[in-house]
């Protein structure tokens, strides 16, 4: 990239970041000056802004860099990541989220302190900080560090090495967000996302279209030809035993891994807690769910375009996207893209911050402080906030020395805590009389024996454990979840915990809640049979004879079923809403329309 173009690209990015900057001051001003409003956007978010929100913070330059360099070195199994959390956001939507705006939480662990204890609490919160400084926040600000150092020849700009180079551009992304994460609070954050929602749409259109043109020498259809003919079998999304993501794992951890994401996991359920009814906070998850269908198409279809492009030799497989994105954009697009790279990377940072400050303030300062004011509670959030980013910086140029592509390590160490915290809270909620001894014990067990089966016997011992990690998952959470059982049946609770409404907001469900649902599970059985051998994937043509008959006949299930729903099923869904949340002996009316 020449020099002029260089100073339009970073011209252009700052012209649009202004823009961006301006009218989310003006939608946010004066929206902070409270714990509820810095953190939760005054309890006030819309259905558009919560699905913004949620998909920024979940897409990030982890998933443009990381399922890309996936998709280039392998085959299209890592979706499943992706596809299979449908599963996992009609679950929220339909059971947890009632539950959580119907107590009016704030944060997970708040949650498990009413159920268990303070101790319970605190467990849940060191889980979520280590995860966040020592996995999140690092990969997220590592995968932007590289992508724009590709981008621009950082090392070449400068004359320094490309570790100097990781080093400082995640530094510079660093602080950049990191102003924006602990000055503008929840509310800001939700409304940039927006924003960059609409531009990341767009960039991740053009980028498979323009590539796919060029891999057919000026013909999209051609080069759409060459991918499903050419080497099929990376189209493929059924995998083996040998592949990162075996298909049988689908049915094993990764049930419980997403629905710890989507469902427990404070950086991302924060959005939700912050809608101003249940309606709006249903819609907003499930239109999350349409947007989570088109990552494969937008962040690994163009890995597989590399592959075509450039062969199969690029070393980190993660340069792959960052090189396909600097050969193929417009000089005058870099500008528009560097932007929503940049602000998607923001995106999660700023969540994550936001969220361990939330978890300090709420779940750490405030119980030891009861009656400390809004404003110093802020304050403290704040330097806290700023303190776990600069530890993060350090981290994050670490993560360069993954062996085996920074999607899979995050997976990996992802694994510490997802599963203790979604098998604490399911048994929180639906076992009544487990103690909270219970949950400690499991919480314990899963960090020390997830590490020796997934690490430490090699480490320690010399041997592996040749169980792919994903189905450690699940053993584990069956074990953890059964231990807590027979402590609950050992030594109960003396006292069965009943969940204690006092909902803030209209707790009236969305009427389409039931028939969206139905319709993204079909679209996810969908993606399977096109990204399958008898899809896209079939050897001998384009796609198999089994292919439209296939989709026609899934088609025809889910619409008969999502009428259904409508018909016949909403005034039970209805029902049972409030039966949860509604207090019995309160103004029926308050909370039905």
């Amino acid at each position: 990239m020449g020099d002029q173009n260089i100073v339009f690209t970073l011209l252009s990015c700052i012209f649009f970041m202004v823009v961006m900057g301006i009218w989310t001051y003006k939608k946010t001003k004066g929206s902070n000056s409270t714990t509820e409003g810095y953190f939760l956007a005054g309890r006030g978010l819309s259905g558009g802004f919560i699905a913004g929100a949620l998909i920024l913070t979940n897409l990030s330059a982890e998933q443009m860099v990381g399922l890309n360099g996936q998709s280039y070195s392998a085959n299209m199994t890592n979706m499943a990541w992706e596809v299979t959390a449908i599963l996992a956001i009609v679950i929220m939507t339909l059971i947890l989220l009632p539950r959580y705006l119907g107590g009016a939480f704030t944060t997970l662990p708040q949650f498990l302190r009413d159920r268990f204890d303070e101790g319970v609490r605190r467990l849940a919160v060191l889980l979520f900080m280590l995860g966040y400084v020592l996995v999140t926040i690092p990969s997220t600000l590592y995968s932007g560090a590289l992508a724009v150092m590709q981008l621009f020849d950082v090392p070449g700009l400068f004359g320094i090495s490309s570790t100097q180079s990781i080093w400082l551009m995640v530094w510079i992304i660093g602080i950049i967000g990191g102003v924006f994460a602990i000055f503008g609070g929840m509310k800001a954050i939700a409304v940039s996302d927006t924003f960059i929602g609409v531009g990341l749409l767009v960039v991740c259109t053009l980028i498979p279209a323009i590539a796919l043109f060029q891999l057919g020498d000026g013909s999209i259809f051609e080069g759409f030809k060459t991918i499903s003919t050419r080497s099929p079998e990376k189209l493929n999304a059924v995998g083996s035993s040998t592949d990162a993501v075996p298909f049988a794992t689908i049915f094993t951890g990764m049930i419980w891994a997403n629905l710890f994401y989507w469902g427990t996991n404070q950086y991302a359920i924060q959005r939700t807690l912050g809608a101003a009814n249940l309606a709006e906070g249903q819609k907003g998850v499930l239109y999350t769910g349409f947007f989570k269908l088109l990552v494969p198409v937008f962040m690994m279809i163009p890995g597989i375009i590399a592959f075509h492009l450039y062969g199969g030799d690029l070393n980190p497989v993660d340069l792959a996207f960052p090189t396909l994105v600097a050969n193929i954009l417009p000089w005058y697009l870099q500008g528009f893209f560097l932007l929503v790279l940049l602000g998607a990377v923001f995106s999660t940072f700023n969540a994550l911050i936001n969220s361990a400050a939330t978890m300090f303030a709420l779940d750490v300062v405030q119980p030891l402080k009861p009656h400390i004011s809004d404003e110093k509670l802020l304050r403290l959030s704040k330097w806290f906030g700023a303190a776990l980013a600069i530890i993060s910086f350090c981290v994050s140029p670490l993560l360069m020395y993954a062996p085996d592509g920074l999607w899979e390590l995050i997976r990996r160490f992802t694994g510490f805590f997802n599963i203790p915290v979604i098998a604490v809270v399911l048994i929180g909620i639906f076992a009544k009389r487990v103690p909270p001894i219970a949950a400690k014990i499991a919480i314990v067990f899963h960090v020390i024996v997830y590490y020796m089966l997934v690490w430490g016997t090699n480490h320690l011992f010399g041997f592996k454990v040749e169980i792919n990690f994903i189905h450690i998952y699940a053993i584990l959470f069956f074990t953890e979840v059964a231990m807590m059982l027979i402590i609950g049946k050992i030594i109960p609770a003396k006292e069965g915990w009943s969940f204690t409404p006092k909902p803030k907001v209209d707790m009236q469900p969305w009427k389409y809640a039931l028939c969206v649902s139905i319709i993204l599970i079909g679209l996810m059985f969908s993606f399977y049979i096109v990204f399958s051998p008898i899809g896209l994937a079939y050897s001998e043509a384009i796609v198999s004879p089994y292919f439209w008959p296939a989709l026609l006949g899934l088609a025809a299930v889910t619409a008969i079923l999502a009428y259904i729903s409508v018909k016949k099923w909403n005034e039970k869904y209805r029902n049972y809403v409030k039966k949860q949340i509604t207090p019995a002996k309160a103004d029926q009316s308050k909370y039905t329309a």
